[in-house]
């Protein structure tokens, strides 16, 4: 079994979902379905039960993941290890991000490899599905999302940044012909949600109801930024989001309203605490003396 299909049956084992798995491992979903008939094939036997509504493992491969998960995890470090070593650096610091302000944020960046030409830094943009999971299985060793975050394995650590929040609408949306919009105003449209994520740290960027007490309603489950504004341009929804999203995603077909009556949205670093070491407690130490960006 070839590396790349071993990663694409552990992802779809993680996800259950032929689309969210090549969505994140930026393959065809065909390319998925081919690599999995060809482990069947090679094995003998299914490993996933797949129907219209749902996909999930059989007791093979439940089997098979576990065996597999070990062995990935050691072919992978010992293979990052060679590469790293060949560019003469000792270890890497992956950061996956909400915001997309990457550029503002280039201080923090540009500081962390100055100050520590030893280790190499990766960013990635983070998808919205089961957001704290990528800490807790590994792939990453620091999550830039918008606070609060109260999770007891989790350390939360310095703040980024603060921002307002606009309001995205289609072009044609009758509210696009203001110059604001407050939250009140968006209980009279829908909102999108997202899959596996704590109530209360989805409320904080999107809340249940309105100052008024009437319920958002809350449709369609999203993973990525390109769905919501897909969602937003299609006039099924409006969507909440902070400030840099409207200097960063101009489009044609949205329009962005400052909201008057919400609260700053903080962004800040947090991590496994378990997995605290000297590349977070370095980078950590980065943004509490830069200090966060300007309002």
């Amino acid at each position: 079994m070839e590396l790349r299909d071993i990663e694409i049956f552990l992802t779809l084992a993680e996800e259950l979902h032929f689309g969210r798995t090549a969505e994140r491992l930026h393959v065809s979903v065909a390319r998925v379905s081919q690599a999995i008939k060809k482990q069947e094939r090679a094995i003998g036997v299914e490993l996933f039960v797949r129907n219209s509504r749902n996909v999930r493992l059989t007791p093979v491969g439940e089997q098979l993941r576990d065996d597999l998960r070990q062995l990935h995890s050691g072919l992978t470090q010992s293979l990052e290890r060679a590469r790293l070593a060949a560019r003469g650096k000792s270890g890497t610091l992956r950061i996956s991000l909400f915001p997309a302000n990457l550029q503002e944020l280039r201080r923090y960046w540009e500081t962390f490899r100055t100050r520590h030409p030893q280790w190499e830094l990766r960013l990635r943009m983070s998808s919205y599905a089961d957001p704290f999971a990528q800490l807790r299985d590994g792939e990453v060793d620091i999550l830039v999302t918008w606070l609060p975050v109260e999770e007891p394995d989790l350390t939360v650590g310095p703040l980024l940044f603060a921002e307002p929040r606009v309001l995205a609408v289609a072009a044609d949306n009758p509210l696009a012909k203001w110059s604001s919009a407050s939250l009140e105003a968006v209980g009279d449209y829908q909102h999108l949600a997202v899959e596996s994520a704590p109530d209360y740290w989805f409320d904080h960027y999107i809340p249940g109801v309105t100052p008024k007490g009437r319920p958002i309603e809350r449709v369609d489950l999203v993973g990525t930024l390109e769905n919501i504004f897909m969602h937003t341009a299609m006039g099924d929804t409006v969507t909440l989001f902070p400030a840099h999203v409207s200097r960063y995603y101009s489009r044609p077909d949205i329009v962005y309203l400052p909201v008057t009556d919400m609260d700053a949205l903080p962004y800040g670093l947090v991590w496994l605490r378990e997995a605290e070491n000297d590349l977070i407690r370095a980078f950590a130490g980065i943004v509490r003396d830069l200090g966060p960006l300007p309002d």
